[in-house]
């Protein structure tokens, strides 16, 4: 009888636990009209403090960087490389090597030309973001973002 009630207060008290799925990064998106057909689209990360997310330009070897993808389209064609300010960079014993991030918000653009002055730019970006303790997975996020 002890084990059974035993057990049935174990399950209790494992159905109150719930799973935590961290979230320290949070993905806006804007854009903004150009001349010539023309518009920069933004892809804000907001970072909770004590956490990063990487650069576009990491190394080889180290953690995964972020990658955006624009996905083609007969609306909009891409103009250039996607652009990003200049970023932290210091050494991580995690990976052994310098890497470069960003803390408390970074801000990704890219310009694309409209083929009838307006679109919906749509793509997929990947990250990684890690504070001093640990990593989480890296992630994929789509996006889809009008330009009118």
């Amino acid at each position: 009888m002890k084990k059974l009630l035993s057990s049935f207060v174990l399950l209790l008290m494992l159905s109150q636990v719930k799973a935590q799925i961290l979230t320290p990064v949070h993905w806006s998106y804007a854009a903004k009209k150009l001349p010539n057909n023309e518009a920069m689209v933004f892809i804000k990360a907001t970072i909770d403090q004590g956490w990063h997310v990487y650069s576009q330009n990491v190394k080889d070897g180290g953690p995964v960087k972020t990658t955006i993808t624009i996905k083609p389209s007969k609306s909009y064609s891409v103009v250039g490389i996607t652009t990003e300010p200049k970023p932290i960079t210091k050494f991580e014993k995690a990976f052994n090597m310098d890497v470069s991030y960003f803390e408390g918000s970074v801000i990704f653009q890219q310009k694309v030309k409209m083929k009838d002055g307006q679109a919906t730019v749509t793509g997929t970006l990947e990250y990684m973001t890690c504070n001093d303790k640990q990593c989480l997975p890296p992630d994929d996020i789509d996006f889809c973002i009008p330009v009118k």
